[in-house]
Formats: C-alpha cells, sequence, structure tokens
C-alpha cells in the first residue's frame, strides 16, 4: 500500500500547489477552491493508504527488490457478483432525473425503486459452496 500512498501524496502536492498559483495567477475563487477540495481528497484517500500500509504484511509491489514470482499465489476472497448495486445506481440516476426536471409522477417511481433496489441489496441471498 505504500506505493499506492505516495502516488496519492504526489498528486496531493500537485493539486495544492496548482491551488496556489491559480489562486494567484487567476484571482478567480470557485477554481481556487476546487482545486483545494480536490487535493484535501487526495490526501484523504493517500492517509488512508498510509494507515493500512502500517497495518499489513509487506506485499511485494512494496518492496524495491522483489520478483515477479513473489506474488504468485492466493490473492484472497472476491465476493460473489450481484447486479443490485447496478439496480440501485440506474434507480438513483433516475430520481436525479426526476428532480432536476421536477417531475412528481417520476419522483415517485424512482424513490419506489431506489428502496426496492436497497431491499435487494440489504436481503439478496448467497448460496455457499460447501467445502470438500
Amino acid at each position: 500500500m505504500k506505493v499506492e500512498a505516495r502516488l496519492f501524496d504526489v498528486t496531493t502536492i500537485f493539486f495544492f500547489l496548482s491551488a496556489i498559483l491559480y489562486g494567484v495567477w487567476a484571482k478567480e475563487p470557485v477554481g481556487t477552491v476546487g482545486l483545494i477540495l480536490t487535493g484535501g481528497l487526495s490526501l484523504i484517500i493517500g492517509s488512508y493508504f498510509h494507515f493500512v500500509a502500517r497495518r499489513i504484511t509487506q506485499r511485494p509491489e512494496d518492496n524495491p527488490e522483489a520478483e515477479v514470482s513473489d506474488g504468485a499465489g492466493e490473492l484472497g476472497f472476491f465476493s460473489p457478483g450481484s447486479y443490485w448495486p447496478v439496480a440501485l445506481a440506474a434507480s438513483a440516476a433516475l430520481t436525479g432525473v426526476a428532480m432536476a426536471f421536477w417531475q412528481i409522477w417520476l419522483l415517485v417511481i424512482a424513490i419506489v425503486l431506489v428502496l426496492l433496489t436497497i431491499g435487494g441489496l440489504v436481503f439478496e441471498y448467497h448460496t455457499r459452496p460447501e467445502h470438500d
């Protein structure tokens, strides 16, 4: 995770320096605030990666002298796929469109769809394969 943390450290520095340069040169507050907020979001992600990097064992990606074969083996557990997040995103987008055009009838349908997809996501049933 150290590589990812360094990547976000560099982007954080870039955005903050860009905000300073843009603020001095353009004297336009909205763009300056946008760059500062982008740097802040990058700082949050980089801080999280630093936090995680201290608590996990060193990965082959973090060792400059590692070989490709050091990364071989089991990668971990990946949860089975679900289509509910796609349906939730679509119903949330429909809600946004209904609010943007202020169509109450569409807003009611969209909210019902959001609630149904949240229920489907929360209460979906996954069967686990039996171990031999």
